[in-house]
């Protein structure tokens, strides 16, 4: 599983929204969906008003986003940079008559003014796909966390999924300016005799 690179993102989901016009598939859900279900868990667990604003980062299909208002979550917003996934996020959201998703083409390394003020931040696999990025991955990561920083209230949650980082790795991209509250159960694999996890689901709460 690697997320498509930066040029073929519009192209992936052209053909993800072609998909879903001809037979009514939304395409791919990253990491299955056992990670929308640990996400939607983790946020009725610590009983997270069901008004909170929250910010889908790089929603594609977002199927995530649907299933968060099913779950009775009213103030959702996703974002994207390819104007083909906004598209096929709207065509989704038309198919479940969920009119009170917003949806906005975005690029979250220079966001716009009005993003701002979220209680709770999703990503899972964005941050992923801007760490590949082979033209200053280094300095995108710095812009993604400084526009995070922006965006999410202070107090406010950020949960990140990831199959690039380690716990640590993460804790280290994210250690200004925020905290580790947990770490997710995620599903492990053993090869070779190790046991080790292929993605790593973290919450954070903004200082």
């Amino acid at each position: 599983f690697l997320p498509p690179t930066d040029s073929s993102w519009d192209a992936a989901y052209e053909r993800e929204l072609q998909t879903f016009q001809d037979i009514g598939d939304t395409g791919e859900i990253w990491f299955g969906e056992e990670s929308m279900v640990r996400i939607i868990r983790w946020l009725e667990k610590h009983k997270v008003p069901l008004d909170s604003s929250v910010l889908d980062i790089g929603t594609g299909n977002g199927v995530l986003l649907v299933e968060l208002a099913k779950s009775g979550y009213m103030n959702l917003t996703g974002i994207d940079y390819s104007p083909s996934a906004i598209q096929l996020s709207e065509k989704v959201r038309e198919k479940e008559g969920m009119s009170n998703i917003k949806l906005k083409v975005e690029d979250f390394l220079a966001p716009s003014a009005e993003l701002s003020g979220f209680d709770i931040c999703i990503d899972k696999g964005t941050f992923d796909a801007i760490s590949l990025d082979p033209s200053d991955a280094v300095g995108k990561r710095k812009l993604y966390v400084g526009s995070l920083c922006r965006v999410l209230k202070p107090e406010g949650f950020f949960l990140i999924t990831s199959c690039n980082w380690t716990k640590e790795e993460l804790l280290n991209e994210f250690g200004e300016g925020f905290e580790i509250l947990e770490e997710l159960p995620t599903p492990k694999f053993c090869f070779g005799g190790r046991i080790g996890n292929s993605v790593t689901a973290l919450v954070f709460q903004r200082k």
